[in-house]
């Protein structure tokens, strides 16, 4: 099994930043971490969850929403297992609880929600005008 735990989320002024992390636990994170896909992902009230990053197994490869590109970096530390989502230049828009996820099965980093194999519960990031 694989437990996800988000931290970092909060409260904070447009063009503000955060810096978010995703902590990877359990028996199959101990030995294979190094080998996942992880993504980000938010949710907004009354809205699907939506893709925003995602990172492949060495941390070489990226991708990003459009609507996030260039303002927020996925980076990953396979020794401590965890992943990390720097938010600068925040918009009101961005306003979401984001939850990390892992792919088991594909290392490549993927925007496909439904590929992702494990959840964490997700921390609220809220942007004041």
């Amino acid at each position: 099994q694989v437990q996800l735990v988000e931290s970092g989320g909060g409260l904070v002024q447009a063009g503000g930043s955060l810096r978010l992390s995703c902590a990877a636990s359990g028996r199959l994170a101990n030995s294979y971490f190094n080998s996942y896909s992880m993504g980000w992902f938010r949710q907004a009230p009354g809205k699907e969850r939506e893709f925003v990053a995602t990172i492949d197994w060495s941390g070489t490869t990226t991708y990003y929403a459009d609507s996030v590109k260039g303002r927020f970096t996925i980076s990953r530390d396979n020794a401590r297992k965890t992943v990390y989502l720097q938010m600068n230049s925040l918009k009101p828009e961005d306003t979401a609880v984001y939850l990390c996820a892992a792919d088991l099965h594909y290392g490549a980093g993927h925007s496909n929600r439904d590929g992702y194999d494990y959840w964490g519960p997700g921390t609220q990031v809220t942007v004041s005008s």
